[in-house]
Parts: structure tokens; C-alpha cells; sequence
């Protein structure tokens, strides 16, 4: 068995993607943070201490999507051309759902993951002075399109088709 980030001599290294040709490329990646009732309902009322947290949320995973290289090291430097995180207050806490796009040599699916992740840390940090409890849960990919092996849905999921075009 060969894997495709270390070399013969089994030291990690970056796949070199320099013969690819650019493709238009999606991922959608969510998740989920779990808050005590007490927070969702300052965060319905938009009276958490900290001040807005889905427009804090919502920059700081933008950020993070275009930011991914910098913290995994064998991730490629891309184009982030396209970042939407959308959160979404529910009964149980707060659901996240970014999408990001690009048209380069590989995929989005680590800038998506990022995005969602750090949208929800940035939740996280707002309320952990109310709830100590809150947590991060079910970060996933749900839909990626582009690229070579073309587009996928997580089975189970209702995900609007992101446009390939």
C-alpha cells in the first residue's frame, strides 16, 4: 500500500498538484454546537454579554476557510474565490453550514471543515462565561463537487446542490 503524502522513504511530504488543471470546485461542510437553553435564548434575544455572536461566528470562519494552509501543514495553498458560513439558532443550540468554492487544482473540503469549526469555536468563546458546557459536535462534510472524482453527498443528508458551474 503507497499513501499518497509520504515518500519512499516514508517522510511526509505535499502531493504535488502542478500538472492538474483547474477545476471548479465545492465543499459544504457542518456542524453543530451544543449550548444550554439559558444561551439560546440570549442568543434569540441578542442579549449574550459578548455581543454578536453568529456575526463574530460568521467572519471568524470565513477567516479560518482562508486561513486552512496555515494550520494543516500538508494542505495546499488555494484560492479560497467563494466563503458563506451560515448559522442557524435551533432549539438545542446553534447549527452551522458553510460552503466554500474555488476554481484550482484541488478541492475545498479541509477549508470547508476549517470554516465550520472555527465558527463554532468563535461560539464556543462568546458564551462559555454562560454555559461551560457547550460543546462542538458532528463536524462533516456533507457535499463536495469538481474536481476528478466529481460530486458527492453524505447519504442522509438534505443538502442544496452547490453550483459547479
Amino acid at each position: 500500500m503507497s499513501f499518497t503524502h509520504l515518500d519512499a522513504a516514508g517522510n511526509a511530504r505535499m502531493v504535488d498538484v502542478t500538472e492538474k488543471q483547474p477545476t471548479v470546485r465545492s465543499a459544504t461542510a457542518r456542524g453543530f454546537v451544543r449550548c444550554a437553553p439559558s444561551v439560546v435564548a440570549a442568543l434569540r434575544d441578542g442579549t449574550v454579554p459578548k455581543g454578536d455572536v453568529l456575526a463574530v461566528a460568521r467572519i471568524a470562519g470565513i477567516q479560518a476557510a482562508k486561513r486552512t494552509p496555515e494550520l494543516l501543514p500538508l494542505a495546499h495553498v488555494i484560492g479560497v474565490h467563494g466563503a458563506s458560513v451560515d448559522l442557524t439558532i435551533v432549539d438545542e443550540g446553534v447549527a452551522i453550514e458553510a460552503t466554500v468554492r474555488t476554481a484550482d487544482r484541488t478541492g475545498v473540503e479541509m477549508e470547508a471543515l476549517t470554516a465550520v469549526s472555527v465558527a463554532a469555536l468563535a461560539v464556543v468563546d462568546m458564551v462559555k462565561g454562560m454555559d461551560k458546557a457547550t460543546s462542538i459536535s458532528d463536524v462533516r462534510i456533507v457535499a463536495k463537487t469538481g474536481g476528478k472524482s466529481g460530486a458527492w453527498f453524505r447519504p442522509g443528508e438534505a443538502v442544496e446542490t452547490p453550483d459547479a458551474t
